[in-house]
């Protein structure tokens, strides 16, 4: 029956006897009867067994510091085991020692003699504990590796691996229903030699044992939780990772990441082994675990170097032939960028410098290198992440003009900036890209056809609005003049209006607040698409809450002056963004425009229009064949006008849109400075509707006469909004006009709007903007593009 379980400890997991226990019971309550164990040398039992070769080396006295090392695995076995299973470790360890100080007394030592005296950590560990795992009651035996693994000598053992994996087979028979406890970090020539595998040996050793031993899942566990996002000693909101893809791993690890190194990672490819990464100190802590095909994207990492080696050279041979000579030679670069044609520039870690120089040298002739230095002055910065390329744009904008530019291998971006800069690049990445994603909810007010317009084409663009900000953009509350729905969490786009029929409740302004400011969002915005003057008297408690506004109600823009200038004070005064593109033109780029061709430098003179669908379209379709009256009953019968005709023939829609024009291009004006025309006589402007109705021929004989007039000159009758300097004294009117036929105002779609911007650089050919000015649809398009633009102000650095 396969095996399921290896667990592995490093030096840090048994430093001690209180860490031997900690790992037993590990042991016992995490894992099964027949588990695979791999263990590293107890604490610094490693760095002490290489001291005392140091000190024998420079003919120093060493036996004293071999007392301490035996001192300290002398007490890890009488603090830890009885006197039955001490005493069988004590005389092993003084066996031990008797080697020791003949391989030590020795006037020379072979290579393989030194690596003997080194092993001796692993083997004191693996004896240790397989012995505390029977003193716990459970059938435990420890194995040499050395008699697992057989590899090839190189400047790194090349393992066997079928001769290796016939071996552990008959290991894992031999020891059926057992715990077999094995030394890391070691293993042996064809002649028994002792080899060592070098740094991480030990982690190299456990998800080598598992894949030649089929094992599912290798957990190593360590002094940390796992793999966070960052440093979490250097970014203090640097969040664990609880699953990441094998390619993900491995690139990280190749990058200088502490917790994981590239070749514990390569036994693990082309395997169904998974690899956990756990805290032998908190086990029932979240954890990372390292999926071998997963196809799914984990969260971006961020990850540094505070100092690398940056080789700059010149080649005749195309950068990828000098990049496949390193990877022949099992290296491969941080990094790489070309300088120019022929000169380039690769990093690497400082403990690979002399192996990339080594490998320059030996293939210098066939690549024609010359001018090779080494530069040390730079640091390195990266993000891993599947969706690498998502980050680029972020990642860009931080980069100072001494960084490099971002090396993009799809799995990564990496830069090298001076080593000063390094701790704070990676902190803005890390808060740009990596960090919690900002969550911006938005709060619709106005359920009725323009918000649920919105709502559908929210739904459409949000993804790609998410992808673009880094952020999640939720709806969080929905609100009608009667009932509000109000979420902690996201709204469900495809059932909002069963939620609001059977969640919303009655509410208040205060309760309202109250709820928002509960709300675990680091922006909200509300949308105005009501046309509510109450909610527009709200908007200075929205802004003292720092809650954005995007509006397509008119009044608060052509509200009075300094209702006005209050509200423009409060935006001053802090970070927050109100939009209202919606409120004049619907989806037309009306404010656009002029903030365009006021940031260009250009004066904007004068800007006039037809700023009412309704309107051009009675004027469109007027020709005396049929009375005026007539018109207007039919546009109201195909619901082109208000339920009350009056709201579009007073002119007073357009006369407010003017106004928010004028204010927009910087004249503090207030409503009534701009004089109204109004196509409804006096008589009839205070009566019911129903009256309004019945009486409504009154106005045919004056709009006859006008257009018999105009006709007489040639011209036609338009509805006209218009702005101007004349004499240095602003004009503002909104009336009927007569316009010659070619005019601009004169042939147009019935329906559409047209805006006309006179400026410096638009004089005699000026700016001219048209295009339908209302509808449900265009409206939510201006409503979302104000949104996604105050999103995108708040999430620039």
């Amino acid at each position: 029956m396969t095996r399921c379980h290896l667990h592995k400890f490093g030096g840090s997991s048994l430093a001690d006897a209180d860490c031997y226990r900690r790992v037993a019971h590990i042991l016992l309550t995490h894992g099964h009867s027949d588990d695979l164990i791999v263990v590293s040398a107890a604490g610094k039992s490693t760095n002490f067994l290489y001291k005392l070769l140091a000190l024998r080396e420079n003919g120093e006295l060493w036996q004293e510091e071999l007392q301490v090392l035996m001192s300290y695995q002398q007490n890890l076995i009488e603090q830890l085991l009885s006197n039955e299973q001490a005493r069988s470790l004590r005389e092993r360890l003084s066996t031990d020692k008797s080697q020791l100080i003949s391989l030590l007394s020795l006037e020379q030592l072979t290579e393989y003699q030194s690596n003997q005296v080194v092993s001796f950590g692993e083997r004191w560990s693996s004896c240790l504990l397989a012995a505390l795992l029977r003193e716990s009651g459970v059938a435990a035996v420890d194995v040499d590796a050395r008699t697992l693994l057989v590899a090839d000598e190189a400047a790194v053992p090349q393992i066997r691996l079928q001769e290796s994996k016939q071996k552990v087979k008959a290991m894992l028979d031999n020891h059926p229903s057992q715990r077999i406890v094995i030394t890391g970090f070691i293993c042996a020539n064809e002649s028994g030699d002792t080899l060592l595998l070098g740094r991480n040996g030990s982690d190299f050793s456990a998800t080598l044992l598992a894949s030649l031993a089929d094992i599912e899942r290798v957990t190593i566990w360590t002094d940390v939780e796992g793999v966070f996002n960052a440093d979490p000693n250097r970014i203090n909101d640097a969040k664990l990772l609880k699953s990441m893809s094998l390619t993900e791993a491995n690139r990280l690890a190749h990058l200088g990441s502490p917790v994981l190194h590239n070749r514990t990672l390569q036994p693990l490819f082309d395997t169904d082994v998974s690899l956990a990464v756990r805290s032998s100190y908190a086990p029932h802590t979240d954890f990372t675990l390292i999926a071998p095909k997963s196809s799914q994207a984990s969260a971006p990492v961020v990850t540094s170097l505070g100092s690398v080696s940056l080789l700059q050279l010149s080649a005749n041979a195309p950068l990828a032939q000098l990049l496949a000579c390193f990877a022949d030679a099992g290296l491969t670069p941080l990094a790489h960028w070309p300088l120019t044609q022929n000169r380039v520039e690769l990093a690497f870690t400082h403990e690979n410098e002399k192996q990339a120089l080594a490998i320059l040298e030996s293939h210098s002739s066939e690549l024609g290198l010359s001018e090779i230095s080494v530069l040390q002055d730079f640091g390195l910065v990266a993000l891993v992440s599947a969706d690498a390329n998502l980050y680029r744009r972020g990642f860009a904008r931080l980069l100072s003009r001494e960084a490099r530019p971002l090396c993009n291998d799809g799995l990564s971006l990496v830069t090298l900036v001076p080593k000063s800069q390094v701790n704070l690049l990676t902190q803005k990445v890390h808060r740009r890209c990596a960090g919690p994603r900002k969550r911006i909810g938005v709060l619709l007010l106005g359920v009725g056809n323009i918000g649920e317009a919105w709502i559908d084409l929210f739904k459409q663009a949000r993804p790609n609005l998410n992808k673009e900000l880094e952020a999640s953009v939720e709806l969080i509350g929905l609100l009608s003049s009667k009932k509000a729905l109000l979420s902690e969490t996201d709204i469900d786009l495809d059932s909002w209006q069963q939620a609001f029929e059977r969640q919303a409740e009655p509410w208040q302004y205060s309760q309202l607040f109250d709820k928002l400011q509960s709300l675990d969002c680091d922006e909200i915005i509300a949308l105005d698409i009501s046309a509510s003057a109450d909610l527009t008297l709200q908007y200075p408690a929205f802004f003292s809450r720092g809650i954005h506004v995007v509006s397509a109600n008119k009044l608060a823009g052509s509200g009075p002056l300094a209702f006005y200038r209050e509200l423009k004070q409060q935006l001053g005064n802090r970070r927050l963004f109100w939009r209202y593109n919606a409120s004049c033109g619907a989806g037309l780029p009306v404010q656009h425009a002029l903030n365009d061709l006021h940031n260009s430098g250009d004066r904007i003179e004068a800007v006039g229009g037809i700023f009412s669908g309704t309107l051009c379209w009675l004027f469109e379709h007027f020709d005396a064949s049929k009375p005026f009256s007539q018109l207007v009953l039919e546009a109201k019968g195909l619901g082109i006008t208000e339920p009350d005709p009056r709201d579009d023939l007073s002119g007073r829609d357009m006369q407010r849109k003017l106004l928010i024009l004028a204010r927009e291009i910087g004249h503090e004006i207030e409503l009534e400075d701009i004089e109204l025309n109004s196509l409804v006589p006096a008589e009839l402007a205070d009566i019911s509707t129903e009256q309004f109705i019945a009486r409504i021929g009154e106005i045919d004989a004056d709009m006859l006469q006008q257009f018999q007039a105009a006709a007489e000159q040639d011209k036609v009758l338009r509805y006209v909004a218009s702005l101007d300097m004349v004499d240095g004294e602003l004009k503002a009117a909104v009336g009927i006009q007569w316009v010659d036929r070619d005019h601009a105002y004169a042939n147009l779609t019935p329906g559409d709007n047209v805006f006309v911007v006179r400026s410096a650089f638009y004089q005699d050919n000026p700016l001219i903007i048209r295009g339908p000015g209302a509808g449900r649809e265009v409206t939510a398009a201006a409503v979302q593009s104000d949104l996604a633009q105050i999103c995108r102000d708040l999430l620039q650095e």
